[in-house]
């Protein structure tokens, strides 16, 4: 069993992608290339991305993944709603598909937040003794102006660039 299939938000995806080409096979024809491929696309990237993210270094990288896996869960939202409003699907199958589409979301979204860094306390800064006012800034000097370069000399003719560029200065 690979890592990421211990992930339960990555399981509930795999099962958004089986329903979503289960149900997308009995689509017209005439949406092969249009719909039936977006909606399979925008499914798949979902686990996909989760599984790729898992294998990544860090959960920085892993967080970047599983939000390019929440943006494929939107876009698949909207892409089953159309097929819903087309009558591709019946409101029996956009809601089985929906359900898990959403739990599918929320373990995603749950894991993603899982990752984020915790904001470390900033320790408050003492308030200064009245007793003791901050000593004025040193007045503002600008700083002297770069030497300004010199040209590097031109190669000997005959010899070849990469070798002048080779050349120490």
């Amino acid at each position: 069993m690979q890592a990421y299939e211990r992930l339960v938000a990555w399981q509930r995806s795999h099962d958004v992608v089986l329903l979503v080409y289960r149900a997308s096979a009995g689509w017209p024809a005439t949406e092969r290339y249009g719909l039936v491929s977006q909606a399979r696309r925008a499914a798949a990237s979902i686990p996909t991305n989760i599984a790729e993210g898992a294998a990544k270094r860090g959960s920085a990288e892993f967080r970047r993944f599983l939000d390019i896996a929440n943006g494929s869960l939107a876009e698949l939202s909207y892409l089953l709603r159309l097929a819903r409003d087309l009558g591709y699907l019946s409101a029996e199958e956009w809601d089985e598909i929906e359900k898990v589409r959403d739990e599918a979301g929320r373990l995603t979204w749950h894991l993603y937040r899982s990752l984020t860094p915790k904001a470390s306390p900033v320790p408050p800064v003492p308030p200064a003794s009245p007793a003791s006012p901050a000593p004025p800034a040193p007045p503002f000097t600008p700083a002297a102006a770069p030497a300004p370069r010199t040209a590097r000399p031109s190669p000997p003719a005959g010899a070849s660039i990469a070798r002048a560029a080779c050349r120490p200065a």
